[in-house]
């Protein structure tokens, strides 16, 4: 199993979006494709049009071991190669067994190893904070996805998920390497790029080599409206908008290979 989280580490950077829509495209490809939502908001939860009932376990009791990883993975409806472990407000009492594991960091990869076989991909939304949850995301992680946003906070944003990245790798907490950048809510006026995401984007290049920079995804409407709609941007007739998850699919293929 290819595991692929999306991390970065300030709020609005794109992350859910882009896993969710990163997800789905691989469910539709065929692909069996397990979403974990680590993020304590569970947003992707949400999007993913799951309605978890209070008994019903979520990421929170897979990681504490309260109940067999396959027990928390739910599948999506409408989608028989999609599947999520979900995530509630409860998620972020995790945070303490983590740091008091002593393994905290490599504790998601182990419980995973146990579901590995029953699936081609895993794809975590991770959240926007250095917590333990982020660096247990990040050590389960064999490539990392860091959208950021095209605008001064996005930059620094990626600064500090390269800089966590270099810090777990230093260690050895994780085997992950950058599989591209991301940039997110790129805004353009009519043909021309703003002045503000075009110097970002540049910052980005420059921090990551443009091999690792992917397509923007441009601000517009439409990727909220495919959220709500939970459809596809390719369904909804905008499949231009789906380019920067084209030129990833490429990249994760020459992983899978």
């Amino acid at each position: 199993m290819l595991t692929i989280a999306f991390a970065s580490l300030s709020g609005g950077q794109g992350k859910t979006t882009a896993a969710l829509f990163l997800g789905r495209r691989l469910a539709a490809l065929g692909y069996s494709t397990l979403m974990i939502d680590a993020d304590p908001q569970h947003n992707l939860t949400t999007y993913l049009g799951l309605e978890l009932q209070p008994n019903q376990p979520t990421l929170l009791e897979c990681l504490k071991k309260s109940v067999a990883v396959e027990d928390g993975i739910y599948p999506i409806e409408g989608n028989d190669n999609l599947f999520l472990i979900p995530a509630d407000d409860q998620l972020d009492t995790v945070q303490d067994y983590l740091s008091n594991s002593g393994v905290g960091a490599t504790l998601l990869l182990r419980r995973l190893e146990q579901i590995a076989s029953a699936f081609k991909i895993c794809v975590i939304d991770s959240p926007p904070q250095r917590s333990q949850i982020c660096l247990t995301v990040i050590g389960a992680a064999d490539a990392l996805v860091i959208p950021a946003e095209a605008s001064v906070k996005g930059y620094g944003s990626l600064v500090r998920t390269l800089d966590l990245l270099q810090t777990l790798q230093e260690v050895k907490a994780t085997n992950a390497q950058v599989l591209g950048v991301l940039p997110f809510r790129d805004r353009w006026i009519g043909n021309t790029q703003t002045n503000e995401s075009r110097l970002a984007v540049e910052g980005m290049r420059e921090e990551v080599g443009k091999e690792l920079v992917l397509p923007s995804i441009r601000e517009s409407e439409r990727y909220k409206q495919a959220i709500n709609k939970r459809s596809t941007l390719q369904q909804m007739g905008y499949a231009d908008l789906e380019y920067p998850f084209e030129v990833l699919l490429d990249k994760i293929k020459q992983l899978l290979k």
